[in-house]
């Protein structure tokens, strides 16, 4: 019975769990509720994952309306892998929260925050697995106004303005996203995506259509943070509560750039956006400018938050720049970085969550000597940081390598020297943490503080081990990610 519902249950699960938060009292009960949820959604990803790897793509009509008359929840390969990273990180970040929610959190705000959290679960989850345009944009909503109440949470004051930055930034993109969708249902008459892409081959030269692809780029490079459309990223990332920030780094821009690959592949297609439309030299110089100014940047930040934040634009840019190649070892670089940075980045703000509830701050003077005092949340974040540098046996490996191979398969050899340069960047702001953290002794009364508890170094830890795992075993991850590939340019295996 379950089997048959699978595909709604991802969705349905954390949306309703969300509301039943608020009615309990307890906190024990709200976190063990929440965790319970979060790792019964991670099962049912995984169980996704499997039934479209034995008989691939799956469908599921709402109300048993047939497409595409109806909503359609439509899971393929790139989105079943999409459904596992989010709902995983959900688990990994809820098992990790009870401790840090207590210190960043208001206490009379406990139950509001984690309905936040499963809302904006739930809403993340939704993008990824709905076949139906207009319904990308309602889940869009769900997990962007949930993430901005969970940004404004924290005791910092400045969580506030980075909130309402990041509001107008996202509503004003998910408005041109809007209008966008609103084009394509004017000249196709329908919001289903499958049918969308079969109908859009009578009007692809209309203004109409031409406008709509303008739009929803747009609207879906300010939701990814593309360069020069990431400014809300930086403060929103660092001066949100350390769980959020691990969350949304994770998963947020991910399914943004899942979105984006949907439309430009499946919706508008291949020949369309990287022919006719020449995409290729629009999104591959904002991927590269993207990849050395952030990284530049990220090097002279003394707020290891914000410097994580700068090290995910330049890392959305190594995504962009795979999808921009548009050949099947670009997009398998592009996805499978997708996932890869999922677990880095949860890795990293995982360790600084960890490192913030012992000392109460993650500017870089105050880890002096953390190394020996923390050498378990060190550890996670030095393989964290190996993976975003792309030292091989790391996750950061195998997407640099797709991605080098990409580019001297398009003769853009000049493209793969600048992700081998900018590798060395990120070792110079990895490295300022290792030399603070191992060669310098602590600041005067800090020298005893002792090492994060364990239901905060089990998850953290889990992250980072898989970043290993993944980075040596790569049949689960780009192997997936190369089938996801060849099926959105329509290439047999």
């Amino acid at each position: 019975m379950i089997q048959e519902h699978l595909l709604v249950l991802q969705v349905v699960l954390p949306l309703v769990a969300s509301p039943i938060v608020l009615l309990l009292r307890r906190r024990q009960v709200i976190t063990g509720f929440t965790l319970l949820v979060s790792w019964a959604t991670f099962a049912l990803s995984l169980m996704i994952l499997a039934r479209v790897m034995d008989e691939g793509t799956l469908s599921y009509a709402m109300g048993d309306w047939r497409p595409p008359l109806g909503i359609e929840y439509r899971v393929d390969l790139l989105n079943a892998f999409v459904l596992v990273l989010v709902s995983g990180i959900g688990a990994f970040v809820a098992w990790f929260s009870p401790r840090s929610v207590d210190l960043e959190i208001r206490h009379r705000a406990y139950g509001y925050f984690y309905a936040m959290f499963l809302l904006c679960l739930a809403g993340s989850l939704g993008i990824a697995i709905t076949g139906d345009m207009f319904n990308v944009f309602v889940f869009l909503e769900i997990s962007a106004l949930s993430s901005y109440v969970l940004i404004s949470m924290g005791k910092d004051r400045r969580a506030l303005p980075a909130a309402y930055r990041y509001l107008i930034m996202g509503t004003i993109g998910a408005t041109f996203f809007l209008i966008g969708v609103g084009l394509i249902y004017q000249m196709t008459g329908t919001l289903n995506m499958a049918d969308a892409a079969v109908r859009l081959d009578d009007v692809k030269g209309t203004r109409t259509i031409l406008a709509a692809f303008g739009f929803i780029t747009v609207g879906m490079a300010l939701k990814i943070a593309l360069f020069p459309l990431h400014l809300w990223l930086p403060n929103a990332y660092g001066y949100a509560p350390s769980v959020v920030s691990a969350f949304i780094a994770a998963t947020s821009t991910k399914v943004s750039v899942y979105v984006l690959i949907r439309f430009f592949l499946t919706v508008f297609g291949y020949d369309f956006a990287f022919g006719e439309q020449n995409l290729m030299w629009v999104l591959l110089p904002l991927a590269l400018i993207g990849i050395v100014t952030a990284s530049l940047v990220a090097v002279f930040q003394n707020d290891i938050k914000r410097m994580l934040a700068y090290s995910s634009v330049a890392q959305i840019g190594y995504m962009v720049l795979g999808i921009s190649l548009a050949s099947v070892t670009g997009l398998t670089g592009g996805i499978v970085h997708l996932f890869n940075h999922g677990l880095m980045k949860g890795a990293l703000f995982l360790a600084m969550g960890a490192i913030f509830f012992r000392v109460g701050s993650v500017h870089i003077d105050d880890l002096k000597g953390i190394g020996k005092r923390m050498p378990i949340t060190t550890a996670t974040f030095v393989v964290g940081g190996l993976g975003l540098i792309g030292v091989p046996m790391t996750v950061g490996f195998i997407s640099k390598w797709y991605l080098v191979l990409a580019a001297l398969e398009s003769g853009l050899y000049w493209v793969a020297g600048l992700i081998l340069l900018s590798s060395l960047i990120a070792v110079a702001y990895v490295w300022r943490v290792v030399e603070v953290a191992y060669f310098e002794d602590p600041p005067e009364g800090r020298e005893e503080v002792s090492e994060a508890p364990l239901a905060m170094l089990i998850p953290m830890v889990s992250l980072a081990l898989l970043t290993i795992v993944f980075g040596v075993t790569t049949d689960y991850t780009a192997g997936v990610a190369k089938a996801a590939a060849q099926m959105l340019l329509g290439i047999g295996s």
